[in-house]
């Protein structure tokens, strides 16, 4: 639970000056799209010549049909783009040729698919990452895969056989992070029981090439219920000498070696009671949204009203920082409930299931502002390329924002009723917009 001095600072009051720049999370893929949040982590793209305006006729370049209603972030390499759905019942990875949008090959990985609540995904919601070599694939019913460039099967096996059987809501829909030679994964869950102290978590290092396991550690916190399950997914921090994977779930934010996964860092409180998180120690407080970062900075959201907390990665950043002033950058009182942040030119996005848009100092943590886009459920994160900042809804509209403190609707692309639920993609002059229907690929006419 946090003191006194933190609950004053939930209110947003705090300010503290700090520079910050762009982080590079390991050596950039050139213009490919190597997995969910592109090449730096960021959902930023670098390239220019993107249309500035397109609609579901105009500057496509080609559209796929594809076999299910899922929503899982198409990533590309070169001249291929690697997707996840379901086909019925089963789960199946497609590759496509970015030029024509042909469907080269398509593999059922497992079975089992599982749809969630309406309109909020199924299996094939953690998304895919390739090296241009491989793809490695993770379906939210614990199966794990690698196939190489030409569709053959590397390895693959089920999470739950190796690390236990997977006690979850609505199923495992974390993404794994490719880096290097690895594969990290979190692995949130338990029993939704009140009362019920058993333990699940962990997180795993694997080798990405064999699927072996390189390191496994417990992650043990207090959460209770729902609380236990976490649907966010863990995110690399490297910069000015420091290196860790962020963890997200189960009322704590953590950070752990690369090399063995110990603990090296915890913030938690984050399930309350505070001024602005009246619903404090909620039993269903479970996390969706994964943290961002840019140098020297994290920014942790949280869940439903719960706050957003940006945190300072110092040397004071070490063992239980949950009372530690040092580390509390700035706390505001919304947060995105499936939405990442996005961070940008000192700037934080934060877009809101009901597509609310707010913008906030990266500095301070006070509101620039907050803004409706188009009214609707929002289950993507932003996108920002050539200064515009895009992003889907359930109802099927592409909202385009002008980056920037000064609020502006420079777009609004109507897919007619197409629900789009995975992240808008950039790699090599295309911009790719999966929905539930199909794949397009918007460039220049």
């Amino acid at each position: 639970m946090w003191p006194a001095a933190f609950r004053q600072r939930w209110s947003g009051s705090l300010v503290v000056a700090c520079t910050v720049a762009a982080i590079m999370h390991g050596p950039a893929s050139g213009e490919n799209w190597p997995q969910w949040r592109g090449p730096r982590g960021d959902g930023i793209s670098h390239e220019k010549g993107l249309p500035a305006t397109w609609s579901k006729s105009k500057n496509v370049a080609w559209r796929t049909p594809l076999p299910g209603r899922a929503g899982a972030t198409p990533c590309i390499w070169d001249d291929r783009v690697y997707l996840t759905s379901n086909e019925g019942d089963d789960l199946v990875l497609l590759c496509v040729a970015a030029g024509d949008g042909k469907i080269l090959w398509k593999r059922k990985v497992a079975g089992g698919n599982r749809d969630a609540r309406s309109g909020e995904g199924n299996s094939a919601s953690p998304s895919p990452s390739t090296d241009g070599k491989h793809v490695w694939v993770f379906f939210g019913t614990g199966v794990l895969a690698c196939y190489s460039r030409e569709g053959d099967e590397v390895w693959k096996f089920d999470v739950a056989d190796r690390f236990g059987r997977i006690d979850i809501q609505f199923g495992m829909t974390s993404t794994p992070v490719l880096d290097g030679d690895a594969l990290y994964l979190q692995l949130i869950h338990g029993a939704m029981k009140l009362g019920d102290q058993t333990r699940t978590g962990k997180v795993v290092k694997l080798d990405k090439a064999t699927g072996r396991t390189v390191w496994e550690v417990d992650r043990v916190t207090d959460a209770q219920f729902e609380c236990k399950h976490s649907y966010a997914s863990p995110v690399l921090y490297r910069h000015d000498g420091r290196e860790f994977l962020v963890v997200h779930g189960a009322d704590c934010t953590t950070g752990h070696a690369l090399d063995d996964g110990r603990e090296l860092w915890r913030v938690g409180g984050l399930n309350g009671p505070t001024a602005t998180n009246p619903k404090a120690n909620d039993n269903t407080f479970r996390f969706v949204a994964s943290p961002a970062i840019t140098a020297g900075t994290i920014v942790i959201p949280t869940a439903k009203g719960g706050p957003t907390v940006a945190i300072r990665v110092n040397d004071e950043l070490q063992g239980d920082c949950s009372t530690k002033p040092a580390v509390v950058r700035w706390v505001n009182p919304l947060t995105p409930d499936v939405s990442i942040p996005l961070i940008a030119d000192g700037l934080v996005y934060l877009l809101h299931k009901d597509g609310k848009l707010q913008c906030v100092d990266l500095e301070t943590g006070k509101d620039v502002y907050v803004q409706r886009t188009h009214t609707g459920q929002h289950r993507t994160s932003p996108l920002l390329v050539e200064g515009r900042i895009s992003f889907g809804s359930n109802d099927g509209w592409i909202s385009v924002v002008k980056a920037g403190r000064e609020f502006e609707l420079l777009d609004s692309v109507d897919l007619g009723g197409e629900a789009v639920t995975a992240s808008l993609v950039v790699a090599n002059g295309t911009l790719y917009v999966r929905s539930y229907e199909a794949l397009y690929a918007i460039r220049q006419e």
